[in-house]
């Protein structure tokens, strides 16, 4: 990503913040766990979230969200689900 700087022309790069980075890991976590829903992917899911709110990345409304997703039981895949 490039962004104009203000008191320049220069043009200069700029990088993502932490909370970005780990809300986008986490996003993509949640999408694998409802995707394949499998154990692998909830225990993936589980020890990013840990993680990350360990770190200070995430806000107890992002959490809240990974947690309700947590506490849903979901369905037996099938052949048919897809």
């Amino acid at each position: 990503m490039e962004a104009q700087h203000q008191s320049s022309g220069d043009v200069k790069a700029t990088t993502p913040t932490r909370h970005l980075v780990a809300t986008a890991i986490i996003g993509a976590a949640m999408i694998g766990y409802l995707v394949h829903k499998t154990p692998d992917a909830r225990i993936r899911l589980e020890s990013l979230t840990t993680m990350a709110q360990q770190l200070g990345e995430l806000s107890a409304n992002d959490v809240a969200v990974v947690a309700q997703l947590l506490a849903s039981r979901p369905s037996k895949r099938t052949g048919r689900d897809i």
